[in-house]
């Protein structure tokens, strides 16, 4: 997950593939089999540095309180939620944790989607949605460790507005979000015939 921007290691066999340029004692010319370069040679270095930046910042003892804090956050939205929605994984849990909404969808034809949507309309930020791909109706929800505990029962809150609506009229659902400047767009044509550029007006 995340940027990308740790070193990639590989078995010797595939070294002649691996994209120019190498990290190695002995300067080598570059390798025939291999795609060439894919980007600059120091990688995504800027995140690096913020990682550095944030570790130096919290020091010895601030690293274990933030990790110590979400977590504790975590597992505080879990218990509330759990008693609406169904968890994946009914355990403690780390930073994050997932709902599954499969049952749900099931039984009201409200999904995944439209959840993220309506919490969108109640003025929240919807959660990752469809990830972990091995849980159908996925939403991964990640509450920081800067969070206080009213936004987070604010956050909750939101949540029960939606699950009110799921029991009493799920196809209002549906068409979330009302709110918004777009509703729903038409994810299948958009995926299909793409329009990858904007034309600002002259």
């Amino acid at each position: 997950g995340g940027p990308g921007s740790g070193p990639v290691g590989c078995k010797a066999f595939l070294q002649p593939f691996l994209p120019n340029s190498i990290v190695e004692q002995e300067k080598r010319a570059n390798q025939d089999l291999s795609i060439g370069k894919v980007r600059s040679f120091y990688g995504n270095f800027l995140v690096i540095v913020r990682a550095l930046t944030y570790m130096l910042t919290l020091g010895r003892e601030g690293i274990p309180a933030v990790a110590y804090h979400a977590v504790l956050h975590a597992n505080y939205m879990m218990a509330q939620l759990k008693e609406m929605f169904p968890v994946a994984y009914d355990r403690p849990c780390m930073h994050e944790f997932v709902l599954d909404l499969s049952s749900i969808k099931q039984k009201t034809g409200v999904s995944a989607l439209d959840v993220a949507k309506g919490l969108q309309d109640v003025g929240i930020h919807p959660p990752t949605m469809y990830f972990p791909l091995i849980v159908q109706e996925a939403l991964m929800v990640e509450p920081t460790e800067t969070e206080s505990k009213e936004t987070m029962d604010e956050a909750v809150e939101a949540f029960k507005k939606v699950y009110e609506t799921i029991q009493k009229e799920p196809h209002l659902l549906r068409q979330v979000p009302y709110k918004g400047v777009i509703s729903r767009p038409d994810e299948v044509t958009a995926a299909r015939k793409p329009r990858i550029h904007y034309f600002y007006d002259k």
